[in-house]
């Protein structure tokens, strides 16, 4: 339970991040370092067993269906990265309480750094692959909407991050379903236990390729390294935690974590070589070529990944140790180095090499840290990069050791490594000279920043300079990662000095070249300057724009049809297509035979819904279309009623009452006729024309459920449901059980669906500004008496049904989706009816975002409930509140969708009221005047009349 503690802490901190950045400001984030010192201190505490070559696990059923379980289990390998994201994710957030102003604490950088760690440390610790999927998936989105907080300019760069990561993803997810196929489990510890379950089968070859694919778009590795130096758009503490801990690093466990099952792959391992030393070698000649200070330590990150994929690709336990080390010590001088970066702008306003000289003289704690962290990236003794880069040499040397691969590739590896490193050394002396270095002082009212301020960089760098003489203090760890990453394997023992030994000589050659290229930097950096390397960026964003350019021209004659007013088109090619389509996938089977209804109830609503067509297709009046169309939907829930489905014909009917009052929200203002144009013989014509067409549409409709329905008798599940429902759920109303038991996930994600639809309303209604759009003062009230009386009378009791159909669901038609259109409806026709405050002035506990974000809150907090005391998910359970009087988990769900649906519906409502409300004494449907400018003499709305406004 501890690693479920870790996990439900981070989610708990993440949860009251925003209350806590209303309450305390930016020091929040010192609470929630804390608390991920803490999460990291359990890990810790975890670590002995862990370390003697156990492991801690956790599991509870998750989807037993499918037998996936959400288990988490804490080896080598995942201590390893687990405490890299928590404890660079606590020194990021303490940076936070002083990088961040109150207003941006308050804003969603914290909670999502905090979710950031949470879904790292669940990618690390999950024991299935499904777990890891999603949350490899979590990271994804985290990362996206981190960039996105750079507003107006992280779009471009977010949404490149996001299509290449996605699409990893996605190869991720195929991968996933191969072994699946291949082995029947999704069980990860059972997999690396018995390997050969998958290394035997004919999939281990695209599995192999997608798991590559899927780690070389988290990791930034070319091609698809483009889109991390682009994420710099974000502010320093999401990129030092981006680059250091978190997204990055996912591809690099990946492919540890799979090495038992292709390190022994002679084509595995030339792929990753081959791939990961491209991208060091161009990453470093990039970095180099870079002013901006934080685009060299982009790309700087895009050059040291590469490193890690070779090694990982190069398979020996010597590689392994060699990445599972560097892992933590790029962690320590890449967090130091982008916080001290920050420092750097927040006080100077700017990071380009070029502005700023001298810097070491006013600042000289700042300097001093920043040497510490560039020289252990550069691979100086006595730090920690020092270390970690003699076992990558060594690794590198190993290459021919079981891969199948002859002896010179691996000092081919060796070259490239110490021609990447020389680079990496060249513009490490770059940032440090670059800001520090100089004799004039660039900017001389500068000072040394607040010592809470440089701390946690300082704390970072101070980590890396004492590790590396006392490295061995890490032998226990490293050695039991490599034994979990590669089982049977033992890991060369970690020490400071080697001795005289080919990577020492390495490391003497990359010194000797990285220093005479930071010698020669102005003849470098004229010769990178001419270089004009291909923007792999530029070719997404072509690709990107040639993709809109098809999909425009796909449906350039659907809207050209659209904009002439001739809607008939699309439907016309619609049916040309469908029609043919539904023949041959029926087959040309008999459809004679079907079942009629001998209930002449049923003929009559028939022939009424006909006739109510007729007349809707003739009509010219807008409100009487929209009544016939209103009309239609109540005889079909009369027939649906007949049949005895009374959840659908309620649902259904509530949505024609509300579709009715939304339709005459919109007309308020615009003219009582439809247009029919100046020539009224051709505008009869294609009147006839559209009902012939609708016509044809409908009887093809018809006859398409004539032919594939009541083919068969009840499903097999369908008579299980109706069989079990009660005894598994405790309902006995089938409809609402499938909806909410059987396949409430699908419900649930159905309605973050609703939930983004209603805030994608709210953000559409306001201005440019972020302000309201549409009139901000009070709704004016039609004149129509008996409509305003009605409301008053019928809203009151339209509540007390909504409550009762909520809490009715579960057992008899009604619930949450229902009881949140009656709601709708009544808040709806207080629109109509005028008098109500508009949405600028709604309650904020009443407010689509506020509904939404609580419906979400609840759903999942209900389903996710089980989960902490051994259960499945979305499994039934009673809650307690007056003795033998409980609660279900199947209301406490219904009402969060009662509260999405809700939001819906109101910020609909808002939102077409504020843009169609009509001038005072307007009546409904009358023709709307020109709009003018009020006089500036004249009282309306907006102006000041009699000392009131």
């Amino acid at each position: 339970m501890a690693l479920v503690v870790v996990l439900g802490g981070l989610l708990v901190l993440a949860a009251a991040a925003p209350l806590l950045g209303r309450a305390l400001g930016r020091e929040a984030a010192y609470v929630l370092a804390g608390g991920t010192a803490a999460c990291a201190a359990v890990v810790v505490a975890l670590a002995p067993p862990v370390l003697r070559g156990g492991a801690v696990v956790a599991s509870w059923q998750w989807l037993p269906g499918l037998d996936v379980a959400a288990s988490l289990r804490l080896d080598g390998v995942s201590l390893v990265f687990v405490l890299v994201a928590l404890v660079v994710g606590a020194l990021v957030l303490a940076y936070c309480a002083r990088y961040l102003d109150d207003e941006q604490a308050r804003g969603p950088v914290l909670p999502l750094l905090v979710v950031f760690a949470a879904a790292m440390c669940g990618l690390v610790l999950a024991d299935d692959l499904v777990l890891l999927y999603v949350c490899w998936e979590l990271t994804t989105v985290c990362s996206f909407f981190l960039v996105q907080t750079a507003g107006a300019r992280g779009e471009g760069p977010g949404r490149q991050a996001l299509v290449v990561t996605v699409a990893g993803g996605l190869a991720l997810l195929v991968a996933v379903v191969l072994v699946v196929v291949a082995t029947g489990t999704t069980d990860l510890g059972a997999l690396l236990a018995d390997p050969t379950a998958l290394t035997s089968s004919p999939l281990l070859g695209p599995v192999a390729v997608l798991v590559a694919v899927a780690a070389m778009t988290k990791s930034a590795q070319v091609p698809f390294q483009f889109w991390l130096p682009g994420a710099m758009v974000a502010m320093t503490p999401v990129s030092a935690y981006l680059h250091a801990a978190t997204m990055v690093k996912a591809g690099i466990y990946l492919l540890v974590r799979t090495s038992p099952f292709f390190a022994d792959r002679p084509a595995w391992t030339a792929a990753l070589l081959a791939v990961g030393l491209t991208t060091a070698l161009v990453g470093a000649v990039l970095a180099l070529r870079e002013h901006d200070l934080k685009g060299v330590l982009a790309w700087s990150t895009v050059s040291q990944l590469g490193l890690l994929v070779a090694a990982v690709g190069v398979g020996t336990p010597t590689a392994l140790a060699a990445a599972l080390l560097h892992t933590g010590a790029h962690a320590l001088f890449k967090a130091t180095l982008f916080m001290l970066v920050g420092i750097v702008d927040h006080e100077t306003g700017g990071r380009d090499v070029r502005d700023l000289s001298g810097l070491r003289k006013v600042m000289p704690r700042t300097a001093a840290a920043t040497a510490v962290a560039a020289l252990s990236m550069a691979g100086v003794p006595p730090l920690l990069g020092f270390v970690s880069k003699e076992y990558l040499y060594q690794g590198f040397l190993s290459t021919g050791e079981g891969s199948g691969l002859p002896t010179w590739v691996g000092w081919v590896a060796g070259a490239a490594a110490v021609a990447a490193s020389a680079l990496t050394f060249a513009y490490a002396m770059r940032i440090v000279h670059g800001a520090f270095g100089g004799g004039e002082v660039s900017h001389p009212g500068l000072h040394e920043p607040a010592g809470l301020f440089l701390a946690p960089a300082a704390v970072a760098a101070t980590a890396g300079l004492l590790l590396g003489p006392a490295v061995s203090v890490l032998d226990p760890v490293v050695a039991a990662a490599t034994a979990d990453a590669l089982p049977g394997a033992t890991a060369p023992e970690v020490y400071f000095w080697h001795g005289l030994s080919p990577e020492v000589v390495m490391s003497l050659v990359t010194l000797a070249v990285g220093l005479t290229l930071f010698l020669r930097r102005d003849a470098v950096d004229r010769v990178l300057q001419r270089w004009s390397p291909p923007s792999a960026a530029g070719a997404f964003d072509a690709a990107h724009a040639g993709l809109l350019r098809l999909g425009a021209r796909a449906g350039g004659p659907d809207r050209a049809a659209g904009d002439a007013g001739h809607l008939a088109r699309p439907l016309l090619a619609l049916l040309a297509v469908a029609v043919p389509a539904a023949v041959v996938l029926t087959g040309g089977d008999d459809l004679a035979p079907r079942a009629t209804s001998g209930d002449p109830g049923a003929w009559v609503v028939v022939a009424l819904v006909g006739a109510a067509v007729v007349a809707a297709a003739t009509t010219a009046s807008a409100l009487v279309l929209v009544a016939l169309v209103g009309l239609v939907g109540l005889l079909v829930a009369v027939w649906l009623l007949l049949q005895g489905a009374l959840d659908v014909a309620i649902t259904l009917l509530l949505v024609e009452v509300l579709t009715a009052v939304v339709l005459v929200l919109v007309l308020r203002g615009e003219p009582r006729h439809l247009p029919v144009g100046a020539d009224r013989r051709a505008g009869r014509l294609r009147r006839t024309g559209v009902v012939a067409l609708g016509a044809a549409t409908g009887l093809a409709a018809g006859g398409a459920a004539w032919a594939l329905t009541g083919r068969s008798p009840l499903s097999p599940v369908g008579a299980t449901v109706l069989a079990e429902a009660e005894e598994l759920t405790g309902g006995t109303n089938a409809v609402n059980v499938v909806l909410v038991d059987f396949r409430g996930l699908d419900t649930f994600f159905e309605s973050v669906l609703v939930g983004v639809v209603a805030v994608g309303l709210v953000v559409l209604g306001r201005g440019p500004a972020g302000r309201r759009a549409g009139p901000t003062g009070p709704d004016p009230a039609t004149d129509d008496l008996v409509l305003r009386t009605g409301t008053r009378l019928l809203v009151p009791l339209m509540l007390v049904l909504s409550a009762y159909l909520l809490w009715r669901g579960h057992d008899e038609p009604g619930g949450g989706f229902v009881a949140a259109l009656v709601t709708g409806t009544a808040v709806a026709l207080g629109h109509l009816a005028g008098g109500r405050a508009p949405f600028a002035r709604t309650p904020r506990l009443l407010r689509p975002s506020t509904l939404a974000g609580t419906g979400l809150l609840v759903s999942l907090l209900t389903g996710v409930a089980p989960l902490l005391v051994g259960g499945a998910l979305l499994q039934p359970y009673d809650v307690p509140v007056l003795g033998a009087v409980g609660v279900s988990s199947a209301l406490l769900f219904e009402v969060g969708v009662f509260l999405i649906v809700l939001a819906l519906v109101v910020a609909a409502v808002h939102t077409l009221d504020a843009g169609t409300a009509p001038t005072p004494g307007t009546r409904v449907g009358a023709p709307r005047a020109a709009t003018t400018a009020p006089s500036p003499a004249a009282p309306g709305r907006g102006t000041t009349t009699g000392g009131r406004r």
